[in-house]
């Protein structure tokens, strides 16, 4: 097995140093890392640098960077693709597999996102936060700003905020086979949500869905808050028919701690494909949060799925 088949964060590297021409720098890569989910310091991008030298995959170029070498560039093409296809999936499945947050009591585990961003934009990121919460187009209505996260920058703050893959591993919990299907865009009209624009599914792809539309400027979150009228996201998930009436118990049990979900269930409802025996689970993201965030022009980054919290950290 090669290297680069064993260390996802390097196969990253290689993919952004091959798309290239120029040399990059680490302070570049960590911020063209962090556009697809992948939170590292400089110094924590320098040490894989270093590696990938020894590897002989990279060079450096003076003091403007790092190159792909021609060994590098044979081994990038021949493992990125098969190396990064479905790993999303994988990951957001392991972190629902360990959320068990039970909604009867309010104990157990969440899975979380972790975000970064200055200290001096801190203040803006609360208030775009809120705006979001307060117009109830999240997943959840709370967040948690830490600072003693060795993953947060020097000079940083972190924001917690609660992943949407809490809800699988939830009904996973209570016996309900779900099946993580897309992430997508929705348009809203009179702040009611009226369709998807765009859908991508979650399986076979190698780039989150909801930070793809985010970073490519398919959203207009704050146009919702001022107007009620724009483009945010969602996600749809599918369950058996049979278990509807179970999740909408259980959506109605984690309300009572804050979840805002589902938007509607159904089949074949805001023009996803219609299941003869699944009914969809509708919900806005809690990805919201971030990409109003992004949209104000904050400086953020965001690793989707950073893990599993306890649920009493929001408390």
């Amino acid at each position: 097995m090669s290297f680069i088949r064993s260390e996802r964060k390097c196969v990253e590297i290689l993919r952004i140093l091959k798309e290239h021409q120029e040399p990059i720098g680490a302070k570049r890569l960590s911020e063209l890392m962090s556009e697809h989910g992948f939170t590292l310091t400089d110094r924590a991008v320098q040490y894989y640098l270093s590696y990938l030298d020894e590897m002989g995959f990279t060079k450096k170029i003076g003091n403007h960077g790092r190159v792909l070498t021609s060994a590098g560039i044979a081994e990038t093409e021949r493992a990125l693709v098969d190396e990064r296809i479905g790993y999303v999936i994988s990951k957001l499945e392991r972190l629902a597999f360990k959320s068990n947050f039970n909604p009867e009591t309010g104990k157990g585990n969440v899975a979380y996102n972790l975000s970064c961003l200055p200290e001096s934009q801190v203040d803006d990121a609360i208030r775009a936060f809120d705006e979001v919460i307060n117009e109830k187009i999240s997943f959840f209505s709370s967040y948690k700003i830490i600072d003693d996260d060795p993953r947060i920058p020097e000079g940083q703050t972190g924001i917690i905020t609660v992943c949407n893959i809490t809800m699988d591993g939830i009904l996973q919990n209570h016996g309900i086979p779900i099946k993580m299907t897309f992430g997508g865009t929705m348009a809203v009209a009179d702040r009611k949500p009226t369709g998807f624009v765009n859908l991508i599914g979650y399986r076979g792809t190698t780039v989150d869905p909801l930070i793809l539309f985010i970073n490519a400027g398919h959203t207009s979150i704050d146009k919702v808050i001022k107007t009620g009228n724009g483009v945010v996201l969602a996600i749809v998930r599918e369950v058996p028919d049979a278990a509807v009436p179970t999740v909408n118990n259980i959506a109605d049990a984690m309300k009572e701690y804050g979840f805002m979900f589902p938007i509607a269930t159904g089949s074949g409802i805001y023009n996803v494909r219609a299941d003869p025996y699944r009914t969809s689970i509708i919900a806005y993201s809690g990805m919201n949060l971030i990409g109003h965030a992004v949209e104000k022009g904050l400086d953020i980054r965001t690793e989707l799925g950073a893990g599993n919290i306890p649920f009493s950290i929001f408390e």
